[in-house]
């Protein structure tokens, strides 16, 4: 069984053609939706392509089990959900909310 953990492990895993037939797959399966933004009542679906423009990223298909964990996982289309960049990025910690400041009173 192969394993996922350096980068590039991955990054030959993500760019071979099973992967992206697979891809392909959970993407039609989740009517080109995220299924967070769905689960929340929102909906929020994938750009369309324009002439002449490169189109933008909206959605990714996110491995629920990471692959580095359960590598047996890693092409198992129930282990697969399409996300939006926020959810997906919220799910790996890579969104940093906010924080309300401690005193809201005027700085002189």
């Amino acid at each position: 069984m192969p394993e996922y953990k350096t980068k590039e492990q991955k990054r030959t895993f993500y760019k071979s053609k099973a992967w992206e037939v697979l891809r392909q797959e959970a993407l039609v399966r989740d009517n080109y939706e995220c299924q967070e933004c769905k689960r929340q009542g929102r909906v929020h679906v994938d750009s369309t392509k324009q002439s002449g423009k490169r189109k933008s990223i909206e959605l990714n298909v996110h491995h629920i089990k990471e692959i580095a964990y359960q590598p047996d996982k890693a092409m198992d289309l129930d282990n697969l959900e399409t996300l939006c960049l926020y959810h997906h990025n919220e799910v790996h910690g890579r969104i940093f909310k906010k924080t309300k400041p401690k005193w809201d009173d005027e700085w002189w």
